[in-house]
């Protein structure tokens, strides 16, 4: 899809800022539109957060897990139709124009966020901002690519991604300074409207892309902002390759337009690179990365620190190693391949997910119990009604109760207050209410809703930290730059664009069900089932996904018309059946 995220190297990172430096209207075009990438991040990475203090104000959302999700996830769903509508909008009003109504979008939601009373009003803030997330994804880096200098435009376009990370970064950041100012979410959600207003007032002074322009028959105006781009006599040049460009695509759009979708779908190049292209994005979703990025505070939470500070502050850190795995690949991408990237990321990633399976499963097997006479401590209408049924009588009756078991009481919601000597020592089981936690807070004891004390809780930030160190720099990236290189040039639009809706339906539909399925089945449970799909993921790229690094996308669409599917690689083979020449061979991993 146009406007991907593409690989460059060091000697491009170089010429970029020189260039950039030569001529700063180039970097003032690429930074103003690549805000649009750090609104991107910030609004998806913010909610994390936020929903922290939504549910400690608002008790509807508090044990209401499908509303928590609701919240979340509506970001997404409005993506989906924000990212169609972006589509089409560029198309028929221009780059610019779409900008500005992303950033309109944003500052709307960022206000009606800001300004909630109830979950209804925040939904409908996480939607509208849904949708400014949708467009920013599509317009911004095309934006970039169609007003950049063609020698210069993997790194420029390649920093929208390292904003949309850096953005997830800020949020985190944001997130953490606001945790002691009246209001704290307020504040997380409404910031968002001050980059938007900011990218709104530099857009309005850029002009249009200069490909759309010629593609509207506006000629004069697209070579006039040519000329301020290039030098006198690369302009020129750019003018009639952007003439022959526009030529040819209105040719193949005239013919792709006479083919069905079933006959698109026989032509085998096209159908192998949907299957490698749609299934790499998929996968990408439901090996559990938004997990992480949506809910990581609450993840810390239930890993035994009750603290919103401190899981805040304990969250930053796989931000920030998101953000870092962003430049790691764009390193590592030219160097290793993209199939050798993604099956050192997938190794990684299983493995991270089972210390993650195995932690949460010693969490919740280990909790500390609760004492009897650490609950008679207070007073008894604080006692949880589920305790006080089935608490023994006689030193010999009842049934074992813990932490974990407090948290799951069916008939009212119940928390667990630590013992004050230490956190695993018997403590109390309480009603959970504010009388209660401050209770419980005033005699300096630890309050837990959301986890149980466990000495295990720092082996889990060891495993989110390694989930991103692997996650980030093959997973997080290669897809969307498989799938800027796999299609046929005429059907790069609508192929690009399945694979990219594919993503967010799987975005939403693992943002929707996170929540739930830790309270159905556990912590542990859910994390083992990202670790099978993650097993799966592993095997489709072996299976599946060619390797495109260094190659034109012309001789990609002849090496899927060429190639067969195997067990476990794409290789090539000849009229005789033998393999292609053996630096194919390598470059495939046989």
């Amino acid at each position: 899809m146009e406007g991907g995220v593409q690989e460059l190297d060091g000697s491009a990172f170089r010429e970029c800022f020189s260039l950039s430096w030569r001529n700063p209207y180039v970097l003032r075009l690429a930074f103003s539109a690549g805000i649009g990438g750090l609104l991107f991040g910030y609004d998806t990475g913010v909610i994390s957060g936020a929903l922290l203090y939504i549910r400690d104000d608002f008790r509807s959302v508090d044990r209401n897990t499908w509303l928590q999700e609701l919240i979340v996830s509506m970001a997404v769903a409005g993506a989906i139709i924000g990212a169609a509508i972006g589509g089409w909008a560029t198309d028929r009003f221009g780059r610019r124009t779409s900008i500005l109504v992303a950033d309109s979008l944003f500052f709307a939601g960022a206000v009606v966020m800001a300004s909630a009373t109830g979950p209804a009003q925040l939904v409908v803030g996480r939607v509208l901002v849904g949708l400014g997330v949708g467009m920013a994804s599509m317009t911004s880096p095309l934006y970039i690519s169609e007003a950049s200098p063609a020698r210069i435009r993997g790194a420029l376009v390649s920093t929208n991604g390292l904003l949309i990370t850096g953005g997830q970064f800020l949020a985190y950041l944001i997130n953490l300074a606001f945790t002691k100012a009246p209001g704290t979410w307020r504040w997380m959600l409404g910031v968002a409207a001050v980059p938007a207003v900011v990218q709104f007032g530099l857009m309005l002074f850029l002009p249009e892309s200069p490909r759309w322009l010629y593609r509207k028959g506006r000629a004069e105006e697209a070579e006039a902002i040519l000329r301020r781009i290039y030098s006198a006599e690369e302009a020129e040049r750019e003018i009639e390759e952007l003439k022959e460009s526009v030529a040819a695509e209105a040719r193949e759009r005239g013919s792709s337009e006479k083919a069905s979708l079933a006959a698109l779908l026989r032509t085998p190049a096209v159908r192998r690179g949907l299957v490698a292209g749609v299934g790499l994005q998929v996968f990408q979703q439901l090996v559990g990365i938004n997990t992480v990025m949506y809910y990581s505070p609450t993840i810390v939470q239930l890993a035994g620190f009750a603290s919103n500070q401190t899981a805040l502050a304990l969250s930053l850190v796989t931000s920030g190693l998101n953000a870092l795995g962003s430049v790691v690949s764009i390193y590592f991408i030219d160097r290793t391949g993209r199939r050798k990237l993604l099956v050192i990321s997938l190794v990684g990633v299983i493995l991270s997910l089972g210390v993650l399976t195995a932690v949460f499963h010693e969490t919740a097997s280990h909790s500390p119990p609760v004492g009897a006479a650490e609950t008679r401590h207070f007073d008894a209408s604080l006692t949880c009604p589920d305790y006080t049924l089935s608490a023994p009588t006689t030193s010999g009756g009842g049934s074992f109760w813990d932490c974990t078991r407090c948290l799951k009481a069916k008939s009212t919601e119940c928390g667990f207050c630590a013992s004050g000597a230490g956190g695993l020592l018997p403590g109390a089981c309480l009603v959970s209410n504010s009388t209660a936690r401050d209770t419980c807070g005033g005699e300096g004891r630890r309050w837990y809703t959301r986890g149980c004390p466990s000495r295990f809780g720092w082996l889990a930030l060891v495993g989110l930290a390694l989930y991103i160190i692997f996650f980030s720099p093959g997973m997080g990236t290669v897809p969307w730059i498989v799938n800027s290189e796999i299609y046929p040039l005429r059907h790069r639009g609508v192929c690009g664009g399945a694979a990219a809706t594919a993503n967010w339906v799987s975005n939403l539909a693992v943002a929707q069900s996170f929540l739930s399925l830790t309270e159905a089945i556990g912590t542990s449970w859910t994390f083992l089932i990202f670790g099978g799909l993650s097993v799966a993921a592993l095997a489709f790229v072996l299976v599946c996904v060619p390797e495109t690094k260094g190659l034109p996308i012309e001789e990609v669409e002849k090496m899927l018309e060429r190639r067969e599917l195997r067990l476990r690689f794409w290789a090539p083979r000849d009229r005789d059946g033998d393999a292609h020449g053996k630096d194919s061979g390598k470059s495939a991993g046989v």
